[in-house]
């Protein structure tokens, strides 16, 4: 199997994911996706495989409402920062938290009534290598199991340098005066390849792919998952200044949370989002 960015698991390893979902737009992305999560997944004791989960804060919150979580990711410093989480969630434990690989996870086939999927897929740059992850979930799954896959967009490269054009003194408000910038997300609106080695242009996100709602529907349905859903998990909230302020207070906070609501499965507008998640359900192939 081909392995993802060396730079990507690098960052991971050096643990950039550490409180991402904690404020910003990695706040509302996680509140949103909880409360898609509490919406669809069944009901507690279920065992629910988080691959590709980080350090855990997802897996930590579902062991919490007690359903069976197992934890898997490639970063070794994701799983032993896991271990941090413990404290907040007093009386709860995970069934597992292991490295491993997305696209070969040491359980038994139909072994999970629900997948979260919320790196893997704009981790592997390679579709034959994306297509195996994905093939991967729907062993795993029991019949009628339900997949949750993460993707961003290729707009979630292009907006948010928009946003902050010139803005101010900082690289990232002058970067689309950068040719070298431009050409990255020209390539990344065109087939969804975001190519970055070593972070030296456009430095925070490592070589990837970005999906469009269209290309995550294809790409699951080739692994054999039926989607009825994709949903923009951050709408055009994350464009609110002044965000960490709003999202402190509870009022502004419920505001801003309602307008991704608002957006949330508008394909017209669901690239705006930068964050997609879709819900699928295991195909079983008729004999």
């Amino acid at each position: 199997m081909k392995t993802i960015d060396t730079t990507v698991l690098a960052g991971y390893n050096a643990g950039i994911e550490r409180n991402r979902l904690r404020e910003g737009i990695g706040l509302i992305e996680f509140e949103r996706t909880k409360e898609i999560l509490v919406e669809k997944l069944p009901k507690p004791p279920a065992v629910i495989y988080d691959i590709g989960g980080g350090y855990g804060e997802y897996a930590w919150w579902l062991a919490s409402l007690g359903y069976e979580v197992h934890l898997f990711d490639l970063s070794e410093t994701n799983i032993k920062m896991s271990k941090e989480l413990a404290a907040e969630y007093p009386c709860v434990c995970l069934k597992a938290a292991m490295v491993c690989d997305a696209r070969a996870v040491p359980r038994p086939d139909k072994s999970a009534d629900a997948i979260l999927f919320m790196g893997p897929l704009y981790s592997i740059t390679e579709y034959e290598e994306r297509i195996l992850a994905i093939k991967e979930c729907h062993r795993l799954l029991k019949d009628d199991g339900i997949l949750f896959s993460a993707a961003l967009t290729p707009f979630s490269v292009l907006v948010p340098r928009i946003a902050k054009y010139h803005v101010d003194e900082s690289k990232k408000g002058t970067e689309l005066d950068d040719p070298a910038v431009i050409s990255i997300i020209e390539r990344a609106l065109t087939d969804g390849c975001y190519i970055n080695p070593e972070r030296k242009i456009a430095n925070g996100l490592g070589s990837s792919h970005l999906h469009t709602a269209k290309a995550l529907r294809e790409e699951l349905t080739c692994g054999g998952l039926e989607t009825s859903t994709v949903h923009g998990v951050m709408g055009g909230a994350w464009l609110a200044p002044n965000l960490n302020e709003l999202l402190e207070d509870e009022k502004t906070r419920e505001v801003l949370l309602k307008t991704v609501r608002m957006l949330d499965i508008h394909e017209e507008i669901i690239g705006l989002s930068g964050h997609m998640l879709a819900v699928s359900r295991k195909i079983e192939k008729e004999t």
